[in-house]
Order: structure tokens, then sequence, then C-alpha cells
């Protein structure tokens, strides 16, 4: 190539008037538009910005600097590119995975984002729009100045982000959002096609994922099935009583929840007792800590939940001393919870609210 052609190339864009500091062609040197890279994660989807970062240095940027109605890399030096790791939409408009060049049309009123399959060039100059994969069309928006070109990640939402690029006032966002579910439940059938498949943890978390998503409940009976099948523990049969639950089928819920509590350790019973508390169901949990009091009497945690029944009551004298009760063998990380109790239950503070 020519060298007063790559050095204008390497300048960053073609149209500026004035010399510009020599920039390395061979060696890995400091770059005036310094490299950045910004990720996103959607789901279990990333979003990657890889771009440099021109300056204004008290430059008119947008009309002369970058003019409008040419094609422009977004950024300096190489291509600004996007990678999405799953299919995305881009202002509702499909696009496949993949990593994109990723260039703009400015304008006064209305810009133009292109997404294009060549991703590897030196900025725009070497553009055709035949190898676009997309284009969509956006508002310009004021923006606070900006000295550095910036992308930032906005209006972060569990299935979609806004991408922003701003530069000096100006802010020109393009919306990506994702089908987190049907990439999520896509990804948990290949994942499970694996060692997962072996393990009663990996059936129970998806069977927990599609539970809490509030979509697809026969998959998750379906994962929560193989857990239990793998093995059987107070987890999974308690994940499938809830799921049971959400399906409306209350008479199994009631079973799987008792036989998932005939399995439960101690503690497991002392924590789905305060799960119950959090729900509001103040007396089933009450009726959990006696029995767990009963069938394991000697264990801390069961000493702890006479200790929050007798609290409930107004009984601060036998609460005291079923928490103090409880000190003696509990571990150590959690004595200084249990001594709080105690003080709490000798000011009379019920321990429950």
């Amino acid at each position: 190539m020519h060298r007063t052609r790559l050095f204008v190339l390497l300048c960053g864009l073609a149209f500026v008037a004035s010399l510009c500091p020599a920039q390395s062609i061979m060696l890995d040197l400091p770059r005036q538009s310094q490299h950045a890279i910004v990720t996103q994660r959607i789901g279990i989807t990333d979003i990657t910005v890889n771009y440099h970062r021109p300056l204004t240095n008290g430059r008119q940027v947008w009309g002369k600097l970058v003019p409008y109605g040419q094609v422009w890399r977004a950024g300096a030096n190489e291509n600004t590119t996007v990678t999405f790791t799953d299919p995305v939409t881009i202002e509702g408009q499909p696009l496949d995975k993949g990593t994109y060049g990723l260039h703009m049309i400015p304008g006064e009123n209305q810009w133009t984002v292109i997404f294009s399959k060549m991703s590897t060039a030196w900025g725009s100059f070497t553009y055709k729009q035949d190898e676009d994969a997309l284009r969509v069309t956006v508002k310009p928006q004021t923006s606070d100045f900006h000295d550095a070109l910036t992308y930032d990640f906005d209006d972060v939402k569990p299935d979609s982000t806004v991408v922003t690029l701003r530069w000096e006032k100006v802010a020109i966002p393009f919306k990506v959002a994702v089908n987190v579910n049907d990439i999520v439940a896509a990804s948990i059938k290949r994942q499970t096609r694996g060692l997962n498949q072996y393990f009663w943890e990996g059936w129970d978390e998806a069977a927990n994922y599609f539970l809490t998503a509030k979509t697809n409940l026969d998959e998750a009976l379906k994962d929560e099935d193989k857990s239990i099948q793998t093995e059987e523990r107070f987890d999974n049969l308690m994940s499938k009583s809830l799921i049971l639950t959400a399906m409306g089928r209350k008479d199994d819920a009631t079973t799987f929840r008792n036989k998932a509590l005939e399995k439960a350790t101690p503690q497991q019973l002392y924590f789905y007792g305060r799960q119950l508390q959090g729900e509001k169901k103040q007396e089933e949990a009450f009726a959990l800590f006696r029995s767990n009091a009963k069938k394991f009497p000697g264990e801390w945690t069961s000493h702890v939940g006479m200790a929050r029944v007798y609290s409930g009551q107004g009984d601060f004298d036998n609460a005291v001393k079923e928490m103090q009760t409880a000190l003696t063998s509990a571990p150590d990380s959690n004595k200084s919870n249990l001594e709080n109790y105690v003080k709490r239950l000798q000011s009379k503070d019920d321990i429950n609210r």
C-alpha cells in the first residue's frame, strides 16, 4: 500500500484535514484512540462491543469530523465489532448469533445502524452494502458531553438492553432483545446430555429454572422426575411439590411435600419453617418447629425453632432458655447471630418480626 494512503488510514478518519501524529504500523505501541471492550449478559447471552475511543480534542464532530450521510466506522482504527453469543433482535428485527462489523450512517434527524458480516476490515473504507446482515434506523438523542467515544448498556432488563454510543453531545441507542426462555431451554438440553445427566442437582436446577420463570411446567416436572430417579432428596421432592402446586395439582403436591419433610434434616426442616414464615404462614411454621423439636430434640436448630415458637407466644423466658441451649452446640459461625437473638429476647423483642 502507498505509504501516504496508509498514513491517512491510520489517522483514523480519511477526511481529517490536519496532520495527525504518526501511529505504529508494525509494533504494539500506544494509540491516540485507545482500545475498549464492554460486555453485558442478558439471560445467558453475552453482548460484547469491541472498539477504539477517539477523542473530540475540541473539534466539531457531527457534520464535520464525521460527515452526515456517509458510512462511518462507529469508532476508530479497526472495525468496531459487536458479538452476540445467541440470536437476538435489534429494534425488533432478527439477527443471528455471531460477530459483526458495526457501522453507522449519521444524520441530523435519523441514523442508520449497520451490522456487517465483514468484521475484520480497517474502518469503513472497504465497506460493502451487500455484506450487510441487518440495517435499522434510530433517532439520535442529546447527551451529556463525552470527550471520548463511549459505548454503554442502558435500561438493562431480564430480556433486553439498549446499546448506546455516546460521543460529544449525541447519543445513538439501539435496543437488543433476547428470547431468554427459549435460549435457556435449548442450553439446558445440551448441558443435560453431558455429565450433568448423571447428577440429581443438574435436573433439579433445570426444573427450578422453569418453575421460577413460570414457563414450560411440563418440562419442569419431567426434569424433576429425572432428578428424583437419579437420587431422591428432600430438595428435589420439595421442588416437585412446588411444581405440582403451580400446575394446580394440590393433592399430589401435598403428597410430595410430606415425603420431602420425612427425608429432611433438622437444618432443612428449620429453614423450610423460616421459608413458611417469609410466606406469612406463621402457624404452619410454628407447627413445623414443634415437629422438628420432637423428631430431633438434641439439634441446635430445633432449639432455635422452639425459641421462635415461644417468642411468638410472648413467652420470652422460655424463648431465652431455648436460644441459650442452641448456643451450646451451634457452629461458631452461627453463634454471633444467636447471641444477638438472646439479647433481643431478653429485651422482650419478638425475633419473628
